[in-house]
């Protein structure tokens, strides 16, 4: 297997267990906890579980990242970030710069510090699920856009 097959392989894998888990916590975890907790606890006990899902995705995000750089640099691929045809690669790295400085700068550094200064810690957590069914969504439309255009569908 040459270097870029193996990268490929990583990156979809990476990107499955990323966006799988994202998907994971949106769509079953956050719902649970809503039907399962008054509105007072949801968020303590949506961090008792994030705490052990954080650490993964930094390691998927930095993973898809990291084979994803390689097959745009070993590919000779650069140029495809001027040519408009190539959109769904932009889509590929916006998401993924977006979701690198949330789990390693935004979350670590502010979320948490701000978090404990609200009071109504059940809006947070609200906000929190509207924010993970957009992201979620975004998510899902990206990795269909990264298919097709890849296929050459787009």
């Amino acid at each position: 297997m040459d270097d870029l097959a193996l990268a490929r392989t990583l990156h979809v894998a990476a990107v499955v267990l990323w966006i799988g888990g994202v998907a994971f916590v949106t769509t079953v975890l956050m719902p649970a906890i809503r039907r399962r907790h008054p509105p007072g606890e949801r968020l303590a006990t949506f961090h008792a579980f994030e705490g052990r899902f954080a650490a993964q995705a930094r390691l998927w995000v930095l993973l898809a990242g990291l084979s994803g750089g390689w097959m745009v640099w070993r590919g000779w691929m650069l140029e495809r970030f001027v040519d408009v045809h190539f959109w769904w690669m932009h889509a590929m790295l916006l998401l993924w710069i977006g979701f690198a400085a949330m789990l390693f700068v935004a979350e670590p550094l502010v979320a948490h510090r701000r978090l404990a200064d609200l009071v109504t810690l059940a809006t947070v957590f609200d906000r929190m699920q509207r924010m993970h069914n957009a992201v979620l969504v975004l998510s899902l439309l990206t990795v269909m856009a990264a298919v097709a255009g890849s296929h050459g569908l787009i």
